[in-house]
């Protein structure tokens, strides 16, 4: 910061008194302009932020949102299959028609088919590691906080699932008898509960995911995602 005053000769306490107000006035204005510009290049900053967070979180939401109709579609088709195989052992079919019953529902593919989004963070990264977080509006900040450590919460939360639902050798030997041809009725259906309880889990993760990601939104994005999804 610098600055010159005009040199003008003093007569007396009052121009000394105009010239140091003059001075101060200089200080002030200067300081005055400088925070200004300070204040305009922080908000400057957390709207860009704000913007770059709020265009990630959509992106992880569309992410989330088709995942959870496609899962909600397998554990649909998982329902269908395993109900045709209870009724086949409730009905004491023979084991070898019910293998035959299994093969020729599978037969045009058969896996776990779980979906689940690569939620993004790179924007909060950014905004956190330049500091510009620290410029944004407390409220709007506190949302974007929930929603990314409830993004990380969702992934290990299915990490957690995974092992406690699934007994993976089962399903890949499974399936691998399956490509040969041979099934076991009873164990496939051990093993398609088992895929059924995983995927359902999953889409109701996702289901709670996708509305804490919502709340992280302005309001006038959930009048229009509603929109979008009105019958």
């Amino acid at each position: 910061m610098h600055f010159e005053l005009p040199k003008l000769p003093m007569r007396g306490f009052k121009d000394f008194a105009k010239h140091y107000l003059m001075i101060v006035l200089s200080i002030l204005t200067a300081l005055g302009l400088e925070a200004w510009i300070e204040h305009a290049h922080h908000q400057s900053s957390a709207e860009v932020a704000s913007a770059q967070i709020e265009a990630e979180i959509r992106a992880n939401l569309a992410e989330v949102d088709a995942d959870a109709k496609e899962d909600a579609r397998q554990v649909q088709r998982l329902d269908e299959i395993r109900e045709a195989v209870t009724r086949d052992l409730k009905s004491n079919m023979p084991e070898n028609l019910a293998s035959q019953h299994i093969l020729a529902m599978t037969k045009s593919g058969f896996d776990l088919h779980l979906k689940f989004p690569t939620l993004r963070h790179e924007a909060w990264d950014v905004a956190v590691a330049n500091q510009s977080a620290s410029w944004i509006e407390r409220a709007r900040m506190q949302r974007y906080s929930a929603a990314y450590a409830n993004a990380r919460d969702s992934v290990t939360l299915m990490t957690e699932d995974t092992a406690i639902l699934m007994n993976g050798t089962g399903m890949v030997d499974t399936i691998a008898d399956m490509e040969t041809g041979q099934v076991q009725p009873r164990q496939f259906l051990h093993v398609v509960s088992q895929m059924r309880a995983m995927v359902e889990q999953t889409t109701q993760n996702l289901q709670v995911l996708k509305k804490q990601l919502e709340a992280a939104l302005p309001d006038a994005d959930h009048v229009s995602t509603k929109a979008v999804h009105a019958p």
